[in-house]
This record gives structure tokens, sequence and C-alpha cells, in this order.
């Protein structure tokens, strides 16, 4: 089994407060990132975390032992075109890659509100990346706990303060961030939750 039991406790008011002070930014920054990234909630219907599986970090960490045999599973460059279509079908690849290399997998998918990649689980807190995958499990305040962890241990704070939404995007979910908008939804985002 990927998941430990869970607990969806959902985040408070004051849980946003006291992240949005240990970072010192407003409070709509960090709902801002909660609606890009996840649509604001950090659980699917059935309890357990949103995920998205990236068959090319897959590749990379199993350098490529399944590409030839689980061609949708694993690849070398990002490839959009194999993600779930729900849920259910993003869930069902994650466990699928699991079964071929556990690590590997919780690693290469990207986990909770804050879609933090399993492969940056020091900067988000833990040591291990079974150890950050359980506390995604438990509630939305681990996984804020996670995020104010990353925004702090990469310095990303100051572009949450200034609302530089360009180059926090840049920074937070890589040079391609254009493509998807990450920076005009950002800034949409934050103009929605500050009025």
């Amino acid at each position: 089994m990927i998941f430990t039991t869970m607990d969806t406790k959902l985040i408070t008011e004051d849980d946003f407060i006291n992240a949005a002070l240990r970072i010192g930014c407003d409070v709509a920054a960090i709902k801002a990132v909660t609606e890009v990234e996840s649509r604001g909630g950090g659980f699917d219907p059935e309890g357990f975390p949103k995920t998205l599986f990236e068959g090319h970090w897959f590749h990379k960490f199993t350098r490529g032992a399944f590409s030839a045999s689980h061609p949708t599973l694993s690849f070398p460059k990002w490839n959009r075109q194999h993600y779930g279509r729900n849920w259910q079908a993003e869930k069902a690849r994650l466990t699928q890659a699991v079964s071929l290399d556990r690590e590997a997998a919780l690693l290469s998918a990207s986990w909770g509100m804050f879609q933090i990649m399993g492969f940056n689980h020091k900067v988000a807190g833990y040591d291990t990346v079974q150890e950050f995958v359980n506390a995604m499990c438990q509630s939305e305040g681990a996984q804020l706990d996670a995020f104010v962890s990353f925004i702090l241990n990469n310095n990303l704070g100051q572009y949450l303060i200034d609302c530089n939404w360009a180059k926090f995007a840049a920074r937070y979910n890589g040079p391609a961030f254009r493509e998807n908008r990450y920076d005009s939804k950002l800034a949409a985002a934050y103009a929605k939750y500050s009025s």
C-alpha cells in the first residue's frame, strides 16, 4: 500500500495565518498557491493526497529501466499526454509505478495541496520520501508545514512577500512555467483572495 492511514483534517484560517507569519507574506499569497497547485484542497474524494505522477522523473530515478515495458509511466522528457484524465487515473498510474519501484515512484510524484515533488522531501522537512508521503497523508496542516519549510529552505519567501509571481513560478514550477501560465494564474488568485 502506498499510503498510511490518514486524517484528512482541513486547514483552518489560523493555520494560514501562522504559515504567513512564518514566511512574512500575506495569507492571500499562500491561498493563491493552493488554488493554482491543487484547486484549494489537498485530498481527493477518497481521502488520499492529490498527486501528479511525473514519468520523466521516474525514468531518471530508475535510469530508464521501465521505459520499454511501461512507456506511459517512464519516458525521458516531460510529456503531458500521459497524465491521467482524472484523479482516479492519476492514482492508478502512481500505484502501478509503485509496484515497479516504490521509492522511485514516490520521489516522482507531486503531493498534496502544494504539489511538492517527493524528491524535495528534505527541503520540505523530512529525512526520507516515505516520511514525507506519510505526512502528506495525515492532514492539510502537515502539507502546509511542508510548504512553509520548502519555501524557507529554498529562499522563496521574498517572491511571495513581493508578489513577484513570475520569479516565484520560475523557481516553484520550473523554467517552463509560462506554458501553463502559472504566473498569471497566481496573480489572479492573489487578487481574488486579497480583495
